[in-house]
Order: structure tokens, then C-alpha cells, then sequence
């Protein structure tokens, strides 16, 4: 019956929603536990991922770092220009290709990746320090599947 709130379709449908609430509360408190820990390196989030891709894969072009990040070849310039100008990466002639360039992490950047994510660490471990070591994985690997 329609509207029927008693029924299987009226318990799946708050179900769903309230799986859904769960999700986007813990989503906000990590949303906002990110601000909170870039804060005192003032640095955004996309400029995080492009250092966090470059402590991982080290030197690359612009358009592998483009690729990297899922963002327009633009957006990643702007990026780098900015992590540029806080003296956190520098672009260097790629050795293989006289007309590259490639863009690198320097001693300073390195240094507030590292700090960022220790920073980050302790404050996912606030949230997630309720879970056991197999609920931990449990839930990344239902993460991973619906990131799928």
C-alpha cells in the first residue's frame, strides 16, 4: 500500500536513509577535521593531493599529474603555481626530454606532506578509533567497493 511506513518498502526506505545520514555525518566530521588539520600549514586540499601524489610517485609532468588528480591540465597548473610560490615544489627540465618539464617536491614540501599527514592520521584515528582492526578493514573494503 502506498505510504504504508509498516511494510518492507517503508523499512528499507529508512534504512537507506538512515544509512545515508550515518554516512554524510561522518563524512561532515571528516570534512571538517580536514580543514582543522591544514589549517596551520594554510593549504587546500587539492594542493595536499598533488604533494601526497608527488611524495608517492616523486617528479612528473603536468599531465601526469593532471591525470593523477582527475582535474583539467589548467586547474593542475594553477595548483602547482601555487604550491610554487610557497616554495613546496619546483619544476625542473625533465632529463629525457629537453622540452618538459617536470614538477618535483622540494625539501620543504616534503617536509609539510609529512607533517599534514601525520596530522591527518591522528585526527582520522579520533574518528575511527571506535573500530576494531576488522571493522577497520571491513569497512574500507565497503568503502572501496562502493568507490567502484
Amino acid at each position: 500500500m502506498f505510504g504504508d511506513q509498516g511494510g518492507t518498502r517503508g523499512g528499507q526506505a529508512r534504512d537507506a536513509e538512515s544509512l545515508s545520514e550515518a554516512f554524510w555525518g561522518v563524512a561532515r566530521i571528516l570534512r571538517q577535521q580536514s580543514r582543522e588539520s591544514l589549517a596551520p600549514w594554510d593549504i587546500a586540499p587539492s594542493h595536499l593531493r598533488a604533494l601526497r601524489v608527488l611524495m608517492q610517485e616523486g617528479p612528473c609532468r603536468l599531465s601526469q599529474l593532471s591525470e593523477r588528480l582527475r582535474i583539467a591540465r589548467r586547474s593542475t597548473t594553477e595548483v602547482v603555481d601555487a604550491l610554487e610560490q610557497r616554495w613546496l615544489v619546483e619544476r625542473r627540465p625533465d632529463p629525457t626530454d629537453r622540452r618538459a618539464t617536470l614538477v618535483a617536491l622540494t625539501a620543504k614540501g616534503g617536509g609539510v606532506g609529512d607533517a599534514v599527514q601525520e596530522s591527518r592520521a591522528i585526527e582520522a584515528e579520533r574518528v575511527f578509533g571506535a573500530l576494531d582492526d576488522a571493522e577497520r578493514r571491513e569497512l574500507a573494503r565497503i568503502l572501496r567497493k562502493l568507490a567502484e
